[in-house]
């Protein structure tokens, strides 16, 4: 289990790091850590501390409960993808677009 946690919080700032077209040594950068580190703790090798936690969500420009927000990948990776993505957008924007966002999804699924 202890490595399991340090897996997918490495597995979900990589593909944050992705989403946001950053290599491991431009978040570094951003972060102050060496590429290395980062590619350490994407791999799940580094138990990285809360605050470098901080840092790392600060430099993907997310909220620090983004790095644990990951979806078990099981039955279909693609649909779950595609959710893990429109709640990331989501996530970004304010109280009236997700209202807006959900009247229409509201629309599209009582059509049906």
């Amino acid at each position: 289990m202890d490595k399991e946690i340090l897996l997918r919080v490495g597995a979900r700032i990589r593909d944050l790091r992705k989403e946001k077209g950053l290599t491991q040594e431009t978040l570094g950068e951003k972060g102050g850590f060496h590429f290395s580190y980062i590619g350490q703790i994407e791999r799940g090798e580094q138990n990285v501390a809360l605050l470098n936690l901080a840092r790392i969500a600060e430099a993907l420009d997310v909220d620090i409960s983004q790095l644990f927000t990951y979806i078990n990948l099981t039955s279909n990776e693609e649909s779950q993808s595609d959710i893990q993505e429109i709640m990331l957008m989501l996530n970004q924007k304010d109280p009236k677009q997700i209202a807006m966002a959900k009247n229409v999804l509201r629309e599209i699924f009582n059509n049906k």
